[in-house]
């Protein structure tokens, strides 16, 4: 079965964590269904000029045409991007890029008597409008997952919305990663019998866990004193590193390391130091995941402090850590802590972030358990889902 992996999330050479949960969902899907034969279109923006203002995404230009990625051949076509002015042309000029990929693809694939038998899209705006009229007019059947400001804050805009009302109606099935955002696609259009979850699991042999004293000597070998608070997230508002920054000032022996890339560094740093907690806080940009790991394992708390989330994947990668959590009650989040033993759910302020971490912070930890827990969520249940899904129209 060949399918095609659309979506302008997917890891890159210049950013390897760029929607690595699309990748890590392929990977175990091949893993546990040896039949099915990936090819992945991950198109990159393209821009007719260059210039200082566009900052990262003129170095996207640098991102391979093609490559191997763990023996799965991943494209990384071009299309039109105008910056803060193309929302409404991205569908369109992304269509144009995606359909030119899948006519290569399969005249390749006719040549070796294969064919492509279905397309697997990730987020519905601009990806799954775009997938949408490539596969009508490629006359091939599609599936698209939401992920979570596709459906929590793109529909705000009627025409959006409209467009991906379309998309719910000429998918053959729409999964979302959590409850909460079946709920929510549900109350901007779709049917609910057309909707499935299928949450993210986590990679139990990626992410080891630490027991107390193991925790305590990662902590000295990575020379952090007294309690160590860690928080995964991009470096951008909704992930609420400020509130966990404006927390920490509440403790004297609080260490805090921030994990992940964004545009508000300064803004951290400079609220650290506002906070008289500079020596407090380390931002360690990103890393890879068996860095994160390490992080995880050493940490006593593991917070994110989000206003939003799809499904928070960090939560369940700390959790498999043995590292408990305290994460605010958005989104999808309460289906990924459901028991105190592994952390607690706050409102998103730093009061109720004090509170939380304080509340952690008094119970004693069987990390073990926290391990136990987070064993639930493997992939094997997704994999199988799709797998159930794929295969009615793949085999035909």
């Amino acid at each position: 079965m060949n399918i095609l992996t659309v979506s302008t999330l997917y890891p890159n050479t210049k950013d390897h964590k760029h929607g690595i949960f699309v990748r890590t969902r392929l990977m175990h899907l091949i893993k546990h269904h040896s039949d099915i034969k990936p090819i992945v279109i991950a198109p990159i923006p393209w821009f007719p000029f260059s210039s200082k203002l566009l900052g990262q995404f003129a170095k996207k230009g640098e991102i391979p045409l093609v490559r191997d990625d763990n023996g799965v051949k991943v494209y990384h076509p071009r299309y039109l991007v105008i910056p803060k002015l193309g929302m409404f042309l991205a569908p369109f000029t992304l269509a144009r890029c995606i359909n030119k990929m899948v006519k290569q693809l399969r005249t390749e694939l006719e040549e070796q008597s294969e064919h492509i038998s279905l397309i697997d899209g990730h987020y519905f705006f601009p990806d799954g409008v775009a997938i949408a009229k490539v596969a009508k007019k490629q006359k091939l059947p599609f599936f698209c997952t939401a992920r979570g400001t596709d459906i929590n804050i793109i529909p705000n805009n009627p025409l959006a919305r409209k467009m991906i009302n379309k998309v719910f109606a000429q998918s053959e099935r729409n999964f979302a990663v959590s409850k909460a955002l079946k709920d929510k696609m549900v109350s901007v259009g779709v049917d609910p019998k057309d909707v499935e979850v299928s949450r993210n699991g986590v990679d139990l042999n990626l992410f080891s866990w630490s027991s107390n004293d193991e925790r305590e000597t990662l902590k000295k070998e990575l020379g952090i004193n007294g309690r160590l608070i860690v928080s995964v997230g991009g470096l951008v508002e909704l992930k609420g590193h400020h509130l966990t920054i404006e927390a920490l000032s509440k403790y004297d022996d609080a260490h805090l390391v921030i994990i992940g890339g964004g545009p508000l560094k300064s803004h951290l740093e400079a609220l650290a130091e506002k906070h008289n907690v500079k020596d407090k806080v380390s931002l360690k940009g990103i890393l890879t995941q068996p860095e994160i790991n390490r992080w995880f394992m050493a940490a006593d708390i593991s917070v994110l402090a989000s206003s939003r989330e799809g499904w928070a994947n960090v939560l369940l990668e700390s959790m498999a850590s043995g590292c408990p959590v305290v994460a605010t009650k958005v989104g999808g989040t309460p289906e990924v802590v459901q028991s105190d033993t592994v952390g607690e759910l706050c409102a998103r302020s730093v009061d109720d972030l004090v509170q939380a971490i304080n509340n952690v912070s008094s119970r004693t930890v069987d990390r073990k358990l926290v391990r136990e827990y987070a064993e639930k969520f493997d992939w094997q249940h997704t994999s199988d889902l799709q797998y159930q899904f794929f295969s009615i129209l793949g085999n035909k």
